[in-house]
């Protein structure tokens, strides 16, 4: 896939993977819009963005918007569509983690994660869908976590909310494949973001000897894994040798069930 002039919305694409993943498109060539809640960080983020673009030609947009409130993620859709003149690509990267015991997390936390990580998503491609349903292609990217793979001891909130976007993902992909719209799901280790310092106030010790023990990725190098599994068409990427072998051994069955789920939709369908 050429990335050259595509159009690309990102939302939490004002920081951390999300941003790493927008320079890395905007030196390919593609028109950005990046979506996130505050302002300051976006506009210093639109100006690194800017700065790695392949061409004067390409458009670089920003939008504060809270993903976790409907008619935010609506509007925001919107009017990055309204601002690139069509979308190939969504690349969901807003999310926020509060790792603590169970029974020391207030209800708030669990109810505002899932808010953020799992409705901002779904209210996002609920959006965007009739866009791409219409143009017949587009890829939908959503960012999972190691932690959406496996339970963690410690993310009570936040693990659950990493294991809905994989049971949105997989009941998506079968849906929309014949709508010509390719979905991937991306499940990246710790890496060394702001988010990740921010998790380290609040890990219980035990969390952190579990963490502790894998080296966090940079975000530029989880956003080259996102890339080469948005050219690969790849359902699941999962960078590095730990969650590629966890993403295989827990979904062991899973390209076999969906070839089978493939043809038994394709012989309903005609």
């Amino acid at each position: 896939m050429n990335f050259n002039q595509t159009n690309i919305i990102i939302t939490g694409g004002s920081s951390g993977i999300g941003k790493a993943t927008a320079q890395l498109l905007a030196s390919l060539g593609a028109n950005l819009t990046i979506i996130a809640r505050n302002q300051t960080t976006l506009d210093q983020a639109q100006t690194e963005i800017e700065a790695v673009k392949l061409s004067q030609n390409q458009k670089i947009f920003s939008l504060s918007a809270d993903v976790s409130v409907r008619e935010e993620a609506e509007n925001s859709i919107k009017k990055a569509i309204k601002l690139l003149g069509s979308v190939d690509i969504l690349i969901l990267s807003a999310g926020m983690a509060h790792p603590g015991y169970f029974q020391d997390l207030t209800l708030e936390i669990f109810e505002q994660t899932m808010a953020v990580n799992y409705w901002g998503s779904l209210y996002c491609i609920r959006e965007i869908l009739p866009t791409m349903i219409q143009q017949k292609q587009g890829k939908i990217v959503l960012i999972s976590s190691g932690a959406g793979l496996i339970g963690i001891y410690g993310y009570t909130a936040y693990s659950p909310t990493k294991f809905a976007l994989r049971g949105l993902a997989e009941s998506l992909r079968g849906e929309l494949k014949s709508l010509g719209i390719q979905v991937s799901i991306v499940y990246p280790p710790d890496t060394n973001t702001s988010q990740l310092l921010a998790e380290n106030q609040t890990k219980p010790s035990e969390t952190k000897a579990i963490t502790g023990t894998v080296k966090p990725w940079e975000p530029e190098d989880i956003a080259q894994e996102i890339i080469k599994g948005i050219k690969n068409n790849d359902f699941a990427i999962a960078p590095g040798l730990e969650m590629k072998l966890l993403n295989f051994l827990h979904s062991l069955l899973f390209p076999v069930l969906n070839r089978y789920f493939d043809h038994l939709i394709q012989k309903i369908k005609g």
